[in-house]
């Protein structure tokens, strides 16, 4: 039986069907999913919810469908790792990692967004699917439209980073690629969209794709054992993920899941590409786009499309925003690796190097709990880093020139 209700509008608040629409044909605000919490109150409880499956479906009332899931069936609930040796290297109590970099089947976040998006294409009848994407995305959409049958057409910049070129390629998908950055992706997209009947995934069903978002927090606060933690640093390229952090417990503590939220949740961008944080950091109301330069590509989106909710998500909560370079993200990534042997991608350096240098400003407490948002693999960007860390000793295959080499 379906909890959710239908669209409505994030400006005016008019009121949609459920259809593949993104956009209010009055004020051209974003539509957003909409559900009778009444009716899921009655159902959904803890008990409930921890005798199901451990994936992302497990909250299956307070996501989009009408139906029962068709894909993704194995995505989402991802380790939540109490960091001891990062606490001991940040001077910090109590930090987690919340670990996206093992989500199946693609390994990022991205997977449960594509999750609940391609089950609700499936549900309106759609048989194509596709995408703009800075390659997280590109990759699950590739790999989770081929198991569900449909045909897929990914849209790319033309420089993205090579592991995740192929980590699409690999799935046989027609596969575009832009030359331009991803802002000139999604507007070709969005033209393309408006020609072909397509189910774009971060276009026409954006409205039921980003709620796929809302699990990340879900996790966080069920793996805390009911309880939201004190800070969460999100990495911000779109602005959506961490607007749907903040609804998803906020859901949760409306529905009596979680008995407090007092939650301070903080912006994490990179340097060459952080409209948000500077909105932020001035105080503005408007975000202004830029030009993407950074290594961070899954998050150099220079316009973002929910930028201005990140920036609210960010006051209410009474939180920050801060930036890194690409040396601080480089080595947030090589420290991630050295404490608790996560391999993040550029993202991941992103929020971790944000998250060190908040702690540092004394912005974030040291003694209170922490998480930090790891959204990617590493192995999906190694140019990143392959660079700037150590070289193989190599040694003939004796034991004179492995203890004259190796120096023990």
């Amino acid at each position: 039986m379906s909890y959710v209700k239908g669209l409505k509008c994030r400006e005016c608040g008019r009121e949609y069907p459920k259809e593949p629409l993104y956009v209010c044909e009055y004020c051209f605000g974003p539509l957003e999913a909409v559900y009778d919490y009444e009716r899921i109150k009655k159902k959904l409880t803890k008990e409930l919810i921890e005798s199901r499956p451990e994936n992302l479906w497990r909250y299956k009332e307070l996501l989009p469908l009408d139906g029962e899931q068709t894909c993704g069936l194995n995505s989402g609930f991802t380790p939540l790792i109490r960091a001891r040796n990062l606490e001991k290297a940040l001077g910090v109590k109590e930090l987690y990692i919340k670990d996206d970099s093992v989500c199946h089947p693609t390994l990022s976040f991205k997977d449960r967004v594509v999750s609940v998006a391609l089950s609700k294409a499936k549900e309106f009848g759609f048989n194509t699917v596709a995408c703009a994407s800075t390659g997280n995305l590109a990759n699950s959409v590739a790999a989770q439209a081929a198991v569900a049958g449909l045909k897929r057409y990914i849209f790319i910049p033309a420089n993205l980073e090579l592991g995740k070129v192929v980590g699409a390629l690999i799935y046989n998908p027609i596969l575009v690629a832009v030359e331009g950055n991803y802002d000139q992706v999604n507007r070709l997209c969005s033209e393309i969209a408006t020609i072909y009947k397509w189910a774009f995934v971060n276009i026409n069903i954006r409205p039921y794709y980003a709620e796929g978002s809302k699990t990340y927090g879900y996790e966080i606060a069920e793996q805390l054992g009911w309880k939201a933690p004190k800070h969460i640093i999100v990495p911000c390229a779109g602005g959506s993920l961490i607007t749907k952090i903040w609804k998803g417990l906020k859901e949760f503590k409306a529905l009596g899941l979680i008995d407090r939220l007092q939650t301070k949740i903080y912006a994490a961008q990179a340097t060459g590409c952080s409209p948000i944080v500077t909105a932020i950091k001035e105080n503005a109301e408007i975000i202004k786009p830029v030009k993407p330069n950074t290594i961070a590509k899954s998050l150099a989106i220079g316009n973002p499309a929910d930028g201005v909710y990140a920036l609210a998500t960010v006051k209410e909560t009474g939180g920050w925003a801060e930036d890194v370079s690409d040396d601080e993200i480089v080595e947030a990534i090589k420290l991630l690796a050295v404490t608790e042997g996560i391999f993040t991608e550029t993202a991941g350096g992103v929020t971790l190097g944000v998250a060190k240098k908040l702690i540092e400003q004394g912005r974030i407490p040291k003694d209170e709990s922490i998480v930090v948002s790891i959204t990617g693999n590493g192995l999906k960007t190694q140019e990143a880093v392959v660079e700037k860390i150590g070289k193989p000793i190599k040694i003939k295959p004796n034991i004179a020139h492995f203890e004259e080499s190796v120096k023990i």
